[in-house]
């Protein structure tokens, strides 16, 4: 059996069985920090109660065409440690489920404005999360959607265009990318369990997971697994995720042999990570080593490394969710020394929290960082991952 389907850890946010696998030489045993792990659950409280006092009349939490934003949302308080906040804003969690559902469309995607698939699997996360069997029949519909969407743009199955094999945010935006990728891997990894009704519908097409895996390599610095051209092979580079084949958010650097490399960056490669788990790839294939290794000599939390402040709550979010995932308990830095990144990311989190419960990226706009719904959700969602490892 894979190593990522062996054994069972809780979840991303502690409600979903979800394989993990331990990297073992940065893996170690950490000592529980109670203080610590009460201050986090009063923060948790705080964006919680924040989240319930500015729910919309339509029952959404941010734009209203957008219902990933209050998906997330939902997400977080179905994620609640102390059961305390779910059970107290019960009716506004309701009240958001209901406006969910009338983002479900005939086609099986939910949605509003655009963005299509990238509100779909955010949106199926947030209705797995209610473990409502009156949901299953969404849930096999959104997964039937997502698997719909996997490119393949050169000649079918052949896997011969840089973007076959992975997702974009579906509707004109045709286009795949590390982070929607992502996004409806995961959701198609958390509906695993419907996986044989679904298959047995004829109209069904199922996910080309090879083709996936190779869209996922192609999105890699590593020039070993990776058959593009503009692919870099240095040091500072090596192992970490781009945006997709030959475009990076992170913009170029010229290297000292002249040539210009493109710049892997922080939540990109936590989500090529990511990408490689829900794929179920071995822990001990290069590519999962090697981002990895990334991951560790470029670990900050004062940046999204590679973006600066750009997309910062964004990357906390992808990194807890990652490390955790994967069994990473320990960073060790570049120096030697090891970090409890559990601990070293909960205390920045209770330091950025506003007195009235929210997070803002107060210095960076890019990925709608400026909106308090969305920011706020990332940082509860995040706190709440690291909850259950303090």
């Amino acid at each position: 059996m894979n190593i990522f389907t062996r054994s069972l850890c809780l979840s991303l946010i502690g409600m979903l069985p979800v394989a993990s696998f331990a990297a073992d030489k940065i893996v170690e045993k950490t000592k529980s920090d109670i203080s610590l792990k009460l201050e986090v659950e009063n923060a948790i409280g705080k964006g919680l109660t924040w989240m319930a006092g500015n729910q919309k009349v339509e029952g959404n939490w941010g734009q209203v065409e957008y219902p990933a934003l209050s998906a997330l949302t939902l997400t977080a308080f179905q994620g609640d440690p102390s059961g305390f906040y779910k059970q107290k804003f019960s009716k506004n969690i309701k009240n958001g489920y209901d406006y969910l559902l009338k983002n479900v469309r005939p086609d099986g995607g939910i949605y509003g404005k655009d963005l299509k698939n990238y509100n779909t699997a955010i949106s199926m996360m947030a209705l797995v999360m209610a473990r409502n069997p009156e949901y299953e029949t969404i849930l096999k519909n959104g997964r039937k959607y997502l698997m719909a969407q996997q490119d393949d743009f050169g000649k079918k199955g052949m896997g011969d265009h840089p973007l076959d094999g992975g997702i974009g945010y579906g509707g004109t935006y045709k286009n795949s990318d590390i982070n929607n990728t992502t996004t409806a891997l995961e959701a198609i990894h958390y509906t695993r369990y419907l996986k044989s009704d679904v298959a047995n519908d004829p109209e069904t097409k199922e996910l080309n997971w090879k083709a996936a895996i190779q869209f996922i390599s192609r999105t890699q610095n590593l020039p070993e697994y990776n058959d593009q051209k503009w692919v870099t092979g240095d040091s500072d580079n090596k192992g970490g995720f781009v945006y997709f084949p030959d475009n990076t958010k992170a913009g170029e650097v010229k290297l000292a042999d002249g040539k210009t490399a493109l710049r892997s960056y922080g939540s990109a490669s936590y989500n090529g990570l990511l990408s490689y788990i829900y794929a179920q790839m071995d822990k001990n294939d290069p590519r999962v080593k090697m981002v990895i290794e990334w991951l560790n000599r470029h670990y900050s939390l004062d940046e999204n490394p590679g973006m600066e402040q750009a997309g910062l709550y964004y990357y906390y979010h992808t990194m807890a969710k990652a490390l955790s995932v994967a069994g990473v308990d320990v960073i060790t830095l570049k120096d030697g020394k090891k970090i409890n990144w559990r601990q070293d990311l909960a205390k920045r989190l209770i330091d950025l929290q506003d007195a009235d419960g929210t997070w803002v990226n107060e210095k960076s706009g890019r990925f709608w960082e400026k909106d308090p719904s969305l920011v706020t959700s990332y940082a509860v969602i995040t706190l709440e991952i690291l909850h259950r490892g303090l």
